[in-house]
């Protein structure tokens, strides 16, 4: 079991949602560093709202969200509003990554960018289609060139909105493993939202399970999430193999 650290985002008693409305119920959270912590819950349950509130990009509606001074957070969203006639290609996205304000990343002289850009795009296998154009590929290949952005400037903590959606078992393990990699190498925390099952759950030191409908939020470790009751109503009470082993991920649409 790994030792506890010190949190680096805090969220206590937020409240979240839209034009001053809850959503949900008061939620409490304490992200330490080399942690992975997975949001999860069934469409419209209310996932992206805590996410984009932790990260400032939505107003608080109460309650507070605290980071740490000299945190720096990496945001991979769903997909990159970027028209598909920009004649942008793939290794320009990432580049992007080193002057985003939104992923508050630290300045990095020009003459390195280009060495950056290199490594974070192999370190997620995307330097194969890194100089097509990014609105032609697909959404699993973007979804890995919007990771390798986010790695640019060697995040504290990287937030991610359902980064594997779109891509196949295989792809999606592979991005676990990286993900898993750059915690214990690197102390990088990890936050994650999905509506999928399996590994990445299964292998969470926190789980926030959120049900706007039902009104519930439980943070938990994963055991103790999958036998909560709206949890297994919804998705059925789920055997998570152990660590290193297949297993059929369960999901939900």
């Amino acid at each position: 079991m790994k030792a506890a650290s010190s949190p680096c985002l805090i969220g206590s008693n937020l409240v979240v949602g839209y034009r001053g409305r809850a959503i949900l119920p008061p939620v409490n959270v304490a992200v330490g560093r080399a942690e992975t912590w997975v949001v999860v819950g069934r469409n419209g349950a209310g996932k992206s709202t805590l996410l984009k509130t932790l990260l400032g990009l939505l107003p608080v509606i109460s309650g507070r969200v605290q980071r740490e001074a000299s945190l720096q957070v990496a945001y991979v969203p769903q997909r990159l509003p970027l028209e598909a006639t920009v004649p942008m290609r793939g290794r320009d996205v990432v580049a992007m990554g080193w002057d985003s304000h939104w992923s508050f990343m630290r300045p990095w002289r020009p003459s390195r960018v280009a060495e950056e850009v290199q490594a974070a795009l192999k370190q997620v296998a995307a330097d194969g289609f890194a100089d097509e154009r990014f609105g032609a590929l697909s959404v699993g290949q973007q979804q890995r060139i919007l990771l390798a952005q986010a790695l640019m400037g060697h995040p504290d903590l990287i937030v991610l909105d359902e980064p594997t959606a779109a891509m196949d078992m295989v792809a999606e393990r592979e991005t676990l493993r990286l993900l898993d990699g750059l915690r214990s190498e690197r102390g990088t925390a990890i936050m994650w939202v999905t509506h999928r099952l399996g590994e990445a759950m299964r292998d969470a030191d926190r789980v926030c399970f959120v049900d706007a409908e039902e009104q519930v939020v439980a943070v938990a470790p994963p055991l103790e999430v999958v036998q909560h009751p709206v949890f297994v109503k919804h998705f059925g009470l789920h055997l998570w193999p152990s660590k290193g082993t297949a297993g059929a991920n369960a999901g939900c649409d």
